[in-house]
């Protein structure tokens, strides 16, 4: 089915996600916690964090997604940059996400449907851009700790209210989690582990099954 309009949160990641990181995460992913700093005040420091992620071009590795529910799975994740992505579910979920860059298509194989979007309208646009710049009118905040950097990003023109909170660590400045916000506040989280990066993929990784998408 072809959706042209913003993709659900709760189901960006599954059914791009899943329960918010830990039962403060919609506090720490709005910047309730923490003093918010203005775009122009972001520290060369966060900057550095967010051109070194940007600069990672491809990773893989296990994840672990927490849904607006309390629901929880996990599986295997794989980016590219830019723009695609595939997330492998754990049994029992029948779910597989794949994004090619143009479309993120998410799949029951149990089911045998298929739901399909412009990558465009998503908050994982964003977290799968080429280059992130924070000095433009899509962050919304910066925040950072000894122990935590959280940028968070937004495009009201592209998805509505809806954000994406991504946690890095600022000594490694390896991406710890991602959090994406819908407009009625509900999160939904991945945290990710046991990651690999400069990996060579095999082009069928990211292909979009488009023959069996469209007899839906």
């Amino acid at each position: 089915m072809r959706h042209d309009t913003p993709l659900k949160p709760e189901i960006a990641l599954s059914g791009l996600t899943r329960r918010a990181l830990v039962t403060g995460a919609a506090a720490i992913g709005l910047g309730m916690l923490l003093r918010p700093m203005s775009v122009l005040a972001a520290s060369d420091a966060a900057q550095e964090i967010a051109n070194h992620f940007s600069s990672v071009k491809t990773m893989m590795g296990d994840f672990v997604q927490f849904g607006p529910r309390g629901e929880q799975t996990g599986g295997k994740f794989y980016i590219e940059r830019p723009g695609k992505l595939r997330f492998n579910y754990e049994q029992p979920s029948p779910m597989r996400v794949i994004s090619d860059g143009r479309n993120v298509v998410i799949g029951n194989m149990k089911l045998k449907t298929w739901d399909i979007y412009p990558l465009s309208k998503t908050p994982l646009s964003l977290l799968l851009a080429d280059h992130i710049d924070l000095s433009n009118d899509k962050v919304r905040s910066v925040k950072e700790e000894d122990d935590l950097t959280t940028i968070v990003l937004g495009d009201r023109s592209i998805f509505g209210d809806a954000l994406i909170t991504m946690m890095f660590d600022p000594k490694t400045y390896d991406l710890r989690q991602w959090t994406i916000t819908d407009p009625q506040n509900k999160d939904t989280t991945v945290m990710i582990l046991n990651v690999k990066t400069g990996v060579n993929f095999d082009e069928r990784v990211f292909q979009v099954p488009y023959d069996q998408v469209r007899k839906i």
